[in-house]
């Protein structure tokens, strides 16, 4: 299932805890494409706690808690990592990632806790969700197969990669355009992971993530960017990624184009790539400044320019997801919008 689709189904199921519908997700899929970070998302969205425990670093007694005697009788210790409404509040996500890699004596003490929302004299607040997160057995990391009682207390949803996901995501965090032109130009590269090769390095949305910072940090420095390039994304990744950026010194003055200044298309596909991205970029920026309306008309003017509708498709598409329903109050928009109607016509 995309990103997306995802996120929805989580938020559902964290608001289905509190009204007593609540389900417990195990999200499958290949290291890098985002399981963490989508429940990251839910809670930051829901704006409260996520408790993240990593049970291929527990042993039983973490979870179940240390025994101590009281009157000749034994009693266990809560982990004060367990959700507590009064440490941590009446609604949060017990997040429980690398359940695959956890020892099987781990998984099963994880069994009354995930089903039953208990553990011995414990009991998990009801407001708060249970999600949890492996790779799958062919995906080369240390992984155990779930076994059948464990499988059974879970909903199970496998994490596809998507770009359009992506790409809302990296200019919702101001990821370097550099980055998302060069991913849309090859969107191959998004995710190219090949379990038989065991790289160290690899194309997935976490690492494109280091790509950006690496930019930040040696975008002046030569030869030390595109190895640092190739240390995020992998050896022929980044040395496309160093040459596609090379390649920016010949676009367009993306200013120049955003003040309405006549600007012609550059001939080279990835860099009318590269200047889709840029302007994205641009009507994110200005979006809360007093000429917004002004700067992104002329954006979508601009549109109307690119030799392939598809080419303005794509741009506006992404400058929908980023500024929302504000687009179509623009005057610009409806002339944009006729001109490719028998496009979208024929897509749908």
């Amino acid at each position: 299932m995309r990103p997306a689709h995802l996120f929805t189904v989580l938020d559902k199921e964290f608001h289905g805890a509190t009204e007593g519908q609540h389900t417990p997700v195990m999200l499958w899929g290949p290291p890098g494409v985002g399981k963490s970070q989508i429940v990251v998302q839910v809670a930051e969205r829901n704006d409260v706690p996520m408790i993240d425990i990593r049970l291929s670093q527990m042993e039983p007694s973490d979870l179940r808690g240390i025994p101590f005697r009281v009157d000749g009788s034994v009693e266990w210790a809560i982990p004060a990592m367990l959700p507590d409404k009064q440490r941590h509040g009446e609604q949060g996500i017990l997040f429980l990632d690398e359940i695959t890699s956890a020892a099987p004596s781990v998984s099963a003490a994880a069994y009354q806790l995930i089903l039953d929302r208990k553990l011995g004299q414990y009991e998990v607040p009801d407001g708060w969700a249970i999600l949890a997160a492996g790779n799958r057995q062919g995906d080369r990391g240390v992984t155990y197969t779930m076994p059948a009682p464990l499988a059974n207390r879970f909903s199970h949803y496998e994490v596809d990669t998507n770009l359009d996901d992506w790409v809302a995501w990296a200019y919702a965090n101001n990821i370097d355009d550099r980055i998302i032109a060069f991913l849309r130009f090859r969107p191959d590269l998004i995710f190219d992971f090949d379990a038989a090769q065991n790289p160290m390095a690899f194309p997935s949305p976490r690492s494109w993530e280091f790509a950006h910072r690496a930019l930040q940090k040696f975008t002046d420095q030569g030869t030390i960017l595109l190895e640092t390039l190739q240390a995020c994304v992998g050896p022929a990744a980044g040395v496309e990624l160093n040459a596609f950026i090379a390649n920016l010194d010949s676009m367009p003055n993306i200013e120049d184009i955003v003040n309405g200044q006549e600007v012609p298309v550059p001939n080279e596909i990835d860099l009318q790539y590269a200047v889709a991205s840029a302007l994205v970029g641009q009507a994110i920026r200005v979006n809360n400044l007093d000429d917004a309306a002004t700067s992104q008309g002329n954006i979508l003017n601009y549109a109307h320019k690119f030799p392939q509708k598809e080419m303005g498709v794509m741009m506006i598409s992404d400058m929908h997801r980023a500024i929302g329903e504000k687009i179509f109050s623009l005057p610009e928009f409806a002339s944009w919008a006729d001109s490719v109607a028998d496009l979208m016509l024929y897509d749908n």
